[in-house]
């Protein structure tokens, strides 16, 4: 039993002003991602790109948000995480707006590529400074991250598909006007002295973190992990395109129901099945469930409305997914959250940035389905990986590690 879960469902809603000013500049961020995903067949049609091409603008994105993560924890212990949020948010508004801008695709991918290093600064240094600061523990700061995500995602297809419906290049003067607002947010109600002070940390620290074999065992399966989450999420749009859902409306309200799902299992479903059983029994459940889904996708890829089931379905396990990943980091080893938060996300979003483009690949020249098949088979083996490592992950189920365990890690730190 997860006892931590009955706590804080009762304070969740009871955070400091630091923390709620974090949580919306995260919506805001979130809103951001989901902006684009309406109109990845416009730009496709607009600029004369092909869907793998296209599918660039994520891997530019998330291979510079995944290398910078490895990084933000250097930095933000140095400069704080105020600044460090701050730098991110404006990092972000200068290259989305530079998108929305651009004539060709290759440029959208550059900005997208600076746009991602902003987005490092900050989704990194949120999520540390929100289980820092909040009231209540770190599950329920965690399950109030995931809420912004989830929240985001939903309501950004629904502004990107209404802006994308002008011309593709609203979604990105949105993001850029939705980052200010952020900015703003947290420039009036983040007050240094309600977020935890951080020790500075070395430059090899999260490098050396994934040594840790709790940690490096969570970050390997989120990179498989991470591969079945972008291919749902990013090559989607182009298999319903064939379908008869192209319009960035009707790709945005798909989306919002993906979202939406995510949201409602990240906040409400992910704790219940917690408090059930220790959270690496949920992995070893939920992942499996994950693959069947893309599995299931992939035999039903001529069916628009199997498609779209299938897309919202996998929102509902993701929302666990993401939720359950996050705690077992945030408790797996006594490092620094911001070492153990940037050390994780840094390999989880390198996983993110193969999918999309290989996604493209495999649809030209294997079969539309094919992408859906990868995934599960990426997915299955996070499962695989979660389950071989069961006895090195005790500490991320909240429970207490062996003597030999202690020692081992002791022995890390040192060494780090």
């Amino acid at each position: 039993m997860q006892a931590g879960h009955a706590a804080s469902g009762a304070s969740i809603l009871k955070q400091p002003k630091a923390v709620w000013a974090v949580a919306f500049s995260c919506v805001v961020a979130f809103m951001g991602i989901g902006l684009v995903d309406p109109i990845l067949p416009a730009i496709a049609a607009d600029l004369q790109a092909t869907p793998t091409e296209t599918e660039l603008l994520f891997t530019s994105y998330l291979v510079i948000t995944g290398i910078a993560m490895f990084f933000t924890s250097w930095i933000s212990s140095r400069i704080g995480a105020k600044r460090t949020l701050l730098i991110g948010l404006g990092v972000i508004v200068v290259f989305a707006t530079l998108a929305g801008l651009s004539g060709d695709v290759e440029s959208i991918i550059g900005f997208r590529a600076g746009w991602g290093l902003g987005n490092a600064l900050f989704i990194s240094t949120a999520l540390a400074t929100i289980v820092g600061a909040a009231a209540g523990g770190s599950s329920s700061a965690i399950i109030l991250y995931e809420a912004a995500l989830g929240l985001g995602l939903a309501i950004g297809p629904l502004v990107g598909g209404l802006l994308g419906s002008w011309s593709w290049r609203g979604p990105f003067f949105g993001t850029a006007a939705l980052m200010a607002i952020g900015f703003v947010a947290i420039v009036t109600l983040l007050r240094t002295d309600g977020v935890e002070r951080s020790v500075p940390t070395k430059l090899s620290a999260p490098f050396r973190a994934l040594a840790r074999p709790a940690l490096g065992i969570l970050a390997a399966a989120a990179l498989f992990y991470n591969m079945g989450f972008f291919v749902l999420l990013a090559y989607t749009p182009f298999a319903l395109v064939p379908l008869g859902i192209h319009s960035a409306i009707a790709l945005g309200l798909v989306f919002f129901g993906w979202g939406v799902a995510v949201a409602i299992t990240s906040v409400w479903v992910a704790p219940l099945l917690t408090a059930r059983m220790r959270r690496t029994r949920v992995l070893w459940f939920v992942l499996p469930l994950l693959a069947l889904d893309l599995l299931a996708l992939a035999a039903l890829i001529d069916s628009a409305v199997a498609v779209i089931v299938g897309v919202v379905v996998g929102g509902l396990l993701l929302g666990i997914l993401n939720t359950v990943l996050t705690e077992c980091v945030m408790d797996a080893t006594d490092l620094p959250r911001s070492v153990a938060s940037s050390a994780y996300s840094g390999v989880r979003f390198l996983g993110g940035a193969i999918a999309p483009p290989a996604a493209a690949v495999l649809a030209a020249t294997v079969s539309p389905s094919s992408p859906f098949i990868a995934g599960a088979i990426a997915v299955l083996i996070a499962a695989a990986i979660v389950v071989l490592g069961r006895s090195k992950l005790a500490a991320a189920d909240g429970v207490a590690e062996t003597a030999e365990g202690e020692a081992e890690a002791i022995g890390l730190g040192d060494a780090a």
